[in-house]
């Protein structure tokens, strides 16, 4: 009798908890007298994604494959390319495809991934398109941007070292490359001397030698996590003997040749400097397969505007240009500063920086590329911060992130020091922090990581031009003649062509034209002062007025001069600004 009881009790209880959730997922509570929607409510989502965890290339294909199938009306899945290895580049394109015509928005390329090791500039990119499609007519600012740009998401730039790194034994900053076989020690050999999982636990941890000369210690505060030196006046125990490995092809030297060995993001046509002066270069600018992909696939979309790469780590919003003296227009870099000003306060402890200037030189990085050889407003993003770990915002001092390894973690991010018989050192220990440790945020860290700095680029593309026909105003001159006068207004603060697109000549320069069938266009220009009606005049074809951009936050005029009677069409054609067209007519 008391079981039963028992059971009704317990029934009767989780009932009244499935009522109290699903009136939570339902309806709205109300905050101190602010109402806020159920977000994210279960059955609200087509697609049930875990972002606490890291998906490898074909985790990242399936994600993007369930989107692309519970959204046909706003996706489109396509390769771009294989890598060296043979597996796919993905993008998802997202847009409202029954707004407008998807080749004509102002596009916003987004790619994570391009060193191996970077795991969640995958996450972010693939969490993007999944906020993207499952807030499109939810989301006032999600359903404009759908059905004003297109985004061009691409999660995995170097899916070969993704994998690598996710299913193999690695530290953290290993795996960076690509994996086409690279002799980097130039001994007639490829990839023949990469690190050792010596003691089979799945990780690459340091190895350390018990040595009265030695000058390190265990921390006396936390033995477990991390070593220090010992000082001056005081003897150590240890000497450290770097990452787990062996000699493997016997020159006297360990782990010189790991897979690969060159940077992806030194292969891009702009700027680059031959393997002497960059080093990871390659052989020539788009030599790799990956690379390649990407270039062929921006010269096939000129309507792309906004690029954003995802790196980590570091907490930096990084502009160009990446060496001293690189190109960058002054109008345009402060239209750079202005966003990533904004998204200094959506990402904490995150700071806006300039490559060369506050970071470190790189040539033929793709950011320089994106805006030197196509005028496109770009940003690399270094993912996550140490900061993050501590609410004081000083978690990268070591005594914070040990604190945190130890109690927060519980332990979970270290490999406690084993004993080893090394070929070469004889005994010794390997231990230490985990591959993951300071290159990805811990699980329960990582979907806030995701969304911020989704926002920040969200916030980017919601910079880009937004055109509009202001205003057509008709002036009778004489019987059958007319003035007539339009405004394109640019509501938003990326110009539709960056000052570096219009001095290079990068794309074709805006036009706005006018036509009917009973409409002669004698003469027109571009407005230079609307108040004395003072105008440019063009020198031929007056159908057409060229203009260089339309400013950020701006309005462009245009003055034609027409004879005729009836009705005309204003077309305004940006390849970066878009395609417009507002109807007008002759009394």
């Amino acid at each position: 009798m008391i079981r039963d009881r028992n059971q009704v009790c317990t029934m009767a209880l989780l009932l009244v908890s499935a009522a109290l959730m699903g009136d939570v997922a339902a309806r709205t509570a109300d905050v101190q007298g602010h109402t806020f929607p159920a977000l994210g409510a279960s059955d609200e989502r087509k697609v049930e994604i875990a972002w606490n965890r890291f998906h490898d290339h074909e985790g990242l294909r399936t994600i993007l494959t369930r989107l692309n199938m519970a959204f046909p009306e706003l996706t489109k899945l396509y390769s771009i390319g294989v890598s060296s290895e043979g597996r796919d580049i993905w993008c998802l394109e997202v847009t409202a495809r029954n707004v407008g015509n998807p080749d004509r928005k102002p596009g916003m390329y987004i790619d994570g991934n391009i060193h191996g090791n970077e795991v969640q500039g995958g996450e972010v990119v693939a969490y993007t398109a999944w906020y993207l499609c499952h807030q499109y007519g939810r989301l006032d600012k999600v359903t404009e941007l759908l059905d004003e740009r297109v985004f061009y998401l691409l999660p995995m730039i170097n899916p070969d070292g993704r994998d690598y790194w996710l299913h193999g034994a690695h530290r953290m900053s290993s795996s960076r490359s690509g994996l086409e076989p690279t002799d980097n020690d130039r001994d007639g050999q490829a990839d023949e001397d990469d690190y050792d999982d010596l003691n089979g636990d799945g990780y690459i941890t340091q190895m350390r030698k018990k040595d009265p000369q030695g000058r390190y210690k265990p921390d006396p505060d936390y033995p477990e996590y991390r070593m220090v030196r010992a000082r001056p006046d005081e003897p150590g125990q240890y000497i450290r003997l770097g990452w787990e490995g062996i000699d493997n092809d016997g020159d006297g030297r360990i782990n010189e040749d790991g897979r690969g060995g060159y940077d992806l993001n030194r292969n891009w046509g702009f700027d680059w400097q031959p393997n002497y002066v960059q080093y990871g270069a390659k052989d020539y600018p788009f030599s790799q397969p990956e690379t390649r992909a990407v270039a062929d696939f921006m010269l096939a979309h000129p309507n792309i505007i906004g690029a954003q790469a995802y790196h980590n780590s570091g907490g930096m919003i990084l502009r160009g240009p990446g060496r001293a003296g690189g190109d960058m227009q002054r109008a345009d870099e402060r239209v750079l500063e202005q966003i990533a000003e904004r998204g200094e306060k959506i990402l904490p402890y995150y700071r806006s920086m300039v490559i060369e200037a506050e970071l470190y030189t790189v040539w033929g990085g793709s950011v320089d590329w994106f805006y030197g050889g196509h005028g496109i407003f770009a940003f690399s993003n270094e993912l996550w911060t140490r900061e993050n770990l501590s609410k004081r915002g000083d978690g990268r001092s070591e005594n914070e992130q040990a604190e945190f390894l130890q109690h927060v973690l519980l332990g979970d991010g270290v490999v406690t020091w084993q004993p080893y018989e090394h070929p070469t050192y004889g005994s010794i220990e390997i231990g230490g922090t985990k591959k993951e440790w300071g290159r990805v945020p811990p699980s329960f860290l990582l979907e806030e990581e995701l969304h911020r700095n989704m926002a920040f680029t969200l916030y980017h593309a919601d910079m880009l031009p937004l055109l509009r026909i202001a205003d057509i105003q008709v002036e009778p001159l004489a019987a059958g003649l007319f003035k007539v006068w339009v405004t394109v207004e640019n509501q938003r603060l990326v110009p539709t062509r960056a000052r570096q697109d219009v001095i290079h000549h990068i794309s074709p320069p805006d036009v706005v034209s006018i036509e009917g069938d009973d409409v002669e266009v004698l003469s027109a220009g571009r407005v230079v002062d609307r108040y004395f009606k003072e105008v440019e005049a063009v020198k031929r074809r007056p159908q057409r007025v060229e203009l260089e951009s339309i400013g950020g936050m701006a309005a462009a005029r245009v003055q034609f001069v027409v004879q005729g009677s009836g009705p005309f069409v204003v077309t305004v054609d940006s390849a970066k600004g878009g395609l417009l067209r507002k109807d007008g007519a002759l009394p």
